[in-house]
């Protein structure tokens, strides 16, 4: 545009001051602008030119622990239900996650791209998932009246990149990753990061000409995972896992031990067996079926429509009762029964799994049981039952057990296996519980709560068949690729770590993962003394390469405040300069794990520092 003229940043027009340096080499006039800018621009981190955004009050709306503290530490703002700005106190600490992230995926051999956000509907609908992956796809169309989607994951983009640049085996294997922004439509979110509708993910793909070399890039990126939550300082474990919508055969999930997570984690206290609860094997506690002692009768039950009716109005042991769940079959039109003890639950996902039954589970409706039974839901049971059923295993161990009649409102009373009715298709179809013996035989499963914030899949061909990716095998001849995909929640493992480390005053941070390392707190920074004393410090401690704030806040406000803070942000290591120490020759030091500060000499305080500082 004629005489548009753009100003330069930080540049004033030539009249807005005098000759100075910048504009004129030849005179000594010194730009007290320039010099003002330079002056706030020095490499030092005070608070004084950070965005300190404490708060006091805790927002009603968050739940859990992190998101109460992510939000009262300054460290992420609320933007909309389940988005959030980062604000630098956060950021610090997520691109730490994130460099760990990315210095492990390296070691391990993973090459770093970066793919598009969007894609294009086409792809998802190649390999099948467009239809399946539910309303939590974020689908959109352009002008052009083309369907594209927000990308949660990334399988088919990758697999569309490498069946166009992948060609012979000797290119093979390769695994490649980034770590980028996803999206998922949640149906309600919430938990601040744990589960948003936008989240920072690394996510690896790798392929391969067979599944042996599979295994072996899908076991170094298990150890590279290890490395991470490792490295991370979070007590993690690493559990056997259901594919879910993602397919393929083998997975595991890795998750950081927290009262607040939302899964159900399964592990031996006398093995390193551990699965989530989807897929843990339950192993009946019972050897044998006992001997029947009781005869068969039928007793009417008019106000038992619940188990635990049932066990209250007749004074029957829960164990000695039974559930029948009918859903639909495999076979379009058809129900099947589902059989477990009365005291256990249905894992929906092993129900699915059974050749017999739709996956995914639909229980039939009070109408269907009607209309094959006759009778209600709370009436149910297997004999004279007109269904196919698939009974638990540890039902098929019961004796005198009690069950529906199948007749409204009346049950069969010390029902036993072969004597009353022969026993059916027997399948793992419950959640274990506490003190199951473990699969392996050794010791029992105790149950904990943990945040999931990875998950590695052995995909197989599943992608490769659907979208014709392939190269030529060493024998010349087309070869589907073995495909494995890798991911890491990045943002969901900072708010995984505060659950986890926290207490009634803030955030703990350890020294890997902390927006800084080091408190640096002045006490009436105003005087000569503490300010040389402290601006000393500060230089020293960044020379021998510490991340230290400074709190120069003035007298307004009070070191109870600023202490607080930096609690509440949970800075590991907390350093105070006073007139009054320096008089004595000393500084505080506190570690937040601490409750009380000591004194260390001026001299030593940078040894010390040294010492006490893990990196």
């Amino acid at each position: 545009m004629p005489g548009f003229f753009i100003q330069p940043r930080n540049t004033l027009p030539p009249s807005a001051c005098p000759p100075c340096p910048v504009r004129d080499r030849n005179t000594s006039v010194q730009c007290k602008v320039i010099s003002s800018l330079s002056n706030r621009q020095r490499p030092t981190m005070r608070t004084s030119q950070f965005l300190l955004a404490t708060q006091k009050e805790t927002p009603s709306d968050a739940v859990v622990v992190s998101h109460q503290l992510m939000l009262r530490a300054g460290m992420i703002r609320k933007l909309a239900s389940g988005l959030y700005t980062w604000l630098p106190m956060g950021l610090r600490v997520l691109r730490k996650v994130e460099a760990i992230v990315r210095e492990e995926m390296n070691a391990a051999g993973a090459l770093e791209i970066l793919m598009p956000g969007i894609q294009p509907a086409e792809l998802w609908q190649e390999s099948g998932r467009w239809e399946q992956y539910g309303p939590e796809l974020m689908r959109l169309v352009d002008r052009h009246n083309r369907e594209f989607c927000l990308g949660p994951t990334h399988e088919e983009v990758i697999t569309d990149l490498a069946r166009n640049e992948l060609n012979s085996y000797k290119q093979l294997p390769i695994n490649m990753y980034q770590i980028q922004t996803k999206f998922r439509d949640e149906i309600r979110p919430r938990f601040g990061l744990m589960r948003g509708r936008e989240f920072v993910m690394k996510d690896a793909y790798s392929f391969h000409a067979d599944n042996a070399s599979l295994q072996v890039t899908y076991d170094r990126m298990h150890l590279a995972y290890s490395n991470v939550f490792s490295r991370l300082g979070l007590k993690f474990r690493p559990v056997e896992a259901d594919n879910g919508s993602i397919g393929g055969a083998g997975s595991h999930e890795f998750h950081v031990l927290a009262e607040s997570g939302e899964d159900d984690i399964v592990f031996s206290n006398g093995s390193d067996y551990a699965a989530n609860i989807e897929k843990a094997e339950a192993v009946p506690r019972e050897k044998a079926r006992a001997a029947a002692t009781e005869e068969l009768r039928l007793v009417d039950t008019p106000d038992a429509k619940t188990i635990a009716q049932l066990v209250e109005g007749f004074g029957l042991p829960i164990e000695k009762t039974v559930k029948t769940l009918v859903v639909h079959a495999a076979e379009e039109g058809k129900l099947i029964a589902l059989i477990i003890r009365g005291d256990h639950e249905l894992n929906e996902i092993k129900a699915s799994q059974q050749e017999l039954v739709v996956s995914p589970l639909v229980m039939a409706s009070e109408a269907e049981l009607r209309d094959a039974i006759g009778a209600g839901a709370g009436s149910l049971g297997p004999l004279n039952l007109p269904l196919p059923c698939i009974i638990d295993r540890s039902v098929e161990l019961m004796s005198d057990f009690t069950v529906g009649a199948n007749i409204d409102d009346k049950h069969y009373f010390g029902v036993n296996w072969e004597r009353d009715l022969p026993v059916p298709t027997v399948a793992d179809l419950r959640n274990v519980v506490a003190g199951d013996p473990s699969p392996d035989g050794q010791g029992t499963l105790e149950i904990k709560r943990g945040i999931e914030v990875g998950h590695i899949f052995q995909l197989g061909t599943k992608y490769s068949e659907a979208m014709k990716c392939q190269v030529l095998g060493e024998n010349g001849k087309p070869v589907n690729l073995a495909m494995g995909c890798y991911g890491i929640g990045v943002s969901r493992v900072v708010a995984a770590a505060i659950e986890q480390n926290s207490d009634e005053n803030g955030i703990i941070w350890n020294d890997t993962l902390a927006p800084f390392q080091i408190a640096l707190i002045p006490l009436r920074y105003e005087t000569d003394a503490v300010r040389e004393a402290t601006d000393k410090l500060y230089a020293e401690l960044t020379a021998a390469g510490f991340e230290v704030l400074l709190d120069d806040r003035d007298k307004k406000t009070s070191p109870g405040i600023k202490f607080a803070d930096m609690e509440l942000i949970g800075i590991p290591h907390r350093i105070v300069v006073s007139d009054r120490g320096l008089a004595e020759g000393n500084l505080e030091y506190k570690s937040r794990t601490e409750s009380q500060p000591q004194a260390i000499a001026v001299a030593d305080v940078l040894s010390f520092i040294q010492g006490r500082v893990k990196r």
